[in-house]
């Protein structure tokens, strides 16, 4: 069954950081199957505290995605983004059919 990460930015604090960050997050994709489907587009909150932006991507499974955000390189580029940003971050299994 598919599964979700779920990026939702709240607020810029290092755009540097970001940078990096980007840079890193990038590299970290090699090696899995990642389909992005939502970065960072134009968006309208309808309920709760306003965001910068929301990145969705989807993984063949729940442990694909775990995978991805533990593996060392991840993890690395991770470090950039505590600097850089406040973000709360989900993983979340989709549906079946």
């Amino acid at each position: 069954m598919s599964a979700y990460v779920v990026m939702i930015r709240e607020r810029t604090l290092d755009q540097a950081e970001m940078t990096q960050y980007a840079k890193l997050a990038t590299l970290a994709r090699e090696g899995h199957e990642i389909t992005p489907l939502v970065r960072y587009g134009a968006l309208e909150v309808l309920e709760g505290a306003n965001v910068e932006g929301c990145l969705i991507h989807q993984f063949p499974t729940t442990k694909d995605a775990q995978n991805w955000y533990h593996s060392a390189k991840y993890q690395e580029a991770v470090k950039h983004r505590h600097k850089g940003a406040k973000y709360s971050v989900l993983i979340v299994e989709g549906v079946e059919g």
